[in-house]
């Protein structure tokens, strides 16, 4: 998600679609208004329906996937969980011009993970280790090894080994590329042994929805699957600092190896951001932290 909306008819969908689709396939709920989100995300689109459903569109086929995946796993994950998460109605298929399938889902109140929303920190980082770590807890016989699907969280740094020293190359007298990268020959001699696990893949402060200051939904699993859930420590760097921050920290448990791996994520994000073209002064400002955060970490 963005804090900036988007204007009606990114990636060719618009609300017009939207009830096209639906008078074609899910005619009892046609006559439903249906209008843009105020925030909308990248990966896909979504538009309110009526007051109580949403429905959400992939913008391009790397995102289609995770349709089908939400759509078998959530219900799986709820019951376990100590917070909502999206509840999946019905799932469409292509059609009206749309080449994928897309999804009905229940709508969730809440706003936005933001400071200035959550008067205790620590708190709300103690909630947030708690549903990592029932997440975790949940079965995952049969769920979606990580790979493609989830962009390649929950499965090896490696993936993203010529990326990042790309990256560091680029970069070289606007980091101190000598520490990060044994931050980051670190996280990937830090491997992973353990038995598979679910994570979400993508715990950033725009998939979390808070209601009188307290966590009360996690959105959006598109990346979710089973595997190694140190992805999804990353937000320790991007979100949390002193008192949230050993709180999250203590909270959450892992090992100092999934710790490493989890450093070796955030890096990867932030050299990104760093490299990105289009950054902006506070984008860039806010990966710069948070690469300074990790290197002092590691240290």
């Amino acid at each position: 998600m963005t804090d900036t909306p988007y204007e009606d008819g990114r990636a060719g969908i618009d609300a017009g679609l939207v009830r096209r689709l639906l008078a074609a396939q899910f005619p009892q709920w046609s006559d439903l208004p249906v209008r843009p989100v105020e925030v909308d995300g990248w990966d896909n689109r979504t538009y309110r329906l009526g007051d109580e459903m949403s429905v959400r569109l992939p913008t391009a086929a790397g995102y289609a996937p995770a349709i089908g995946k939400e759509h078998r796993w959530l219900p799986v994950l709820a019951p376990s969980l100590p917070v909502e998460i999206p509840t999946p109605l019905a799932k469409g298929t292509p059609g009206e011009g749309y080449p994928f399938d897309w999804s009905v889902r229940r709508w969730l109140d809440g706003r936005l993970a933001r400071r200035e929303r959550i008067p205790d920190l620590p708190a709300f980082a103690a909630d947030l280790a708690d549903f990592i770590r029932a997440l975790q807890r949940v079965d995952a016989t049969g769920g979606p090894a990580a790979g493609a699907h989830s962009w390649y969280r929950g499965a090896s740094l490696t993936h993203y080994d010529d990326e990042t020293r790309r990256c560091l190359a680029a970069l070289g007298g606007r980091v101190d590329t000598r520490r990060a990268s044994a931050v980051w020959d670190a996280a990937l001699a830090a491997e992973w042994n353990g038995a598979p696990v679910w994570f979400h893949g993508d715990v950033a402060v725009n998939n979390l929805l808070v209601r009188d200051g307290r966590l009360a939904a996690v959105i959006d699993f598109g990346t979710s699957g089973v595997g190694d859930p140190a992805c999804d420590l990353v937000i320790a760097w991007t979100f949390f600092s002193g008192e949230s921050r050993e709180t999250f920290r203590t909270a959450v448990g892992q090992d100092p190896a999934t710790w490493a791996r989890a450093r070796g994520w955030a890096l990867w994000k932030a050299l990104l951001g760093l490299t990105a073209p289009d950054a902006d002064d506070a984008r860039i400002a806010a990966d710069r932290r948070v690469v300074e955060d990790i290197l002092a970490d590691h240290e």
